[in-house]
């Protein structure tokens, strides 16, 4: 994909590859999967063949996650990304837009995944004009839940999984898309 999304600390741009051992740093950490089925990742095929799942999706839906990476250390600290999800239900949805986003722990707290869900909101909305975004999230994962509030998500219901576990659905509609 040729987008590439800037904010005032990150450059927002398509998964490669050469990716790979950075998003494997972040996804072996246990830490980072507490709220993800508590399922890191444990060999780096297993991001491979994530990378090639989200290039598959740029093909087929023009859109997908995409790495976050800092202007000034040109870090990559994790993805961030419009996913279209048509490859199974989500609290009786599908076919809809997602907003979600996953960080290496050492750049948690900084205002990144704020900053990245800003930009893609902007994007979602006035560039490919989507009627309403959705995401969804561990219900104890206290932090995304505060992250999707204060960009404008509104919270519409609690619900459980195949497992039992809790998630909360969040809601953002477009209102300049009619």
């Amino acid at each position: 994909m040729d987008l590439i999304l800037e904010t005032p600390r990150l450059i927002l741009r398509e998964m490669r590859h050469e990716d790979a051992n950075s998003l494997f740093e972040m996804d072996c950490n246990t830490n980072v999967h507490k709220y993800l089925w508590q399922k890191p990742v444990v060999h780096i095929d297993e991001v491979h063949a994530y990378i090639d799942m989200v290039r598959q999706q740029y093909i087929n839906n023009g859109i997908g996650r995409f790495v976050a990476i800092t202007k000034d250390t040109n870090e990559l600290i994790g993805w961030t990304g419009i996913k279209f999800v048509n490859d199974h239900v989500e609290n009786g949805n599908t076919n809809f837009y997602d907003y979600g986003y996953r960080l290496n722990e050492k750049f948690w707290n900084k205002g990144f995944a704020t900053e990245a869900s800003n930009a893609w909101l902007d994007y979602g909305f006035n560039q490919m004009k989507i009627q309403e975004m959705n995401a969804y999230t561990h219900a104890q994962n206290g932090a995304s839940n505060h992250v999707l509030q204060k960009v404008g998500f509104n919270f519409m219901e609690d619900y459980p999984d195949e497992n039992g576990v809790t998630w909360k659905w969040w809601q953002l509609e477009n209102n300049s898309v009619k």
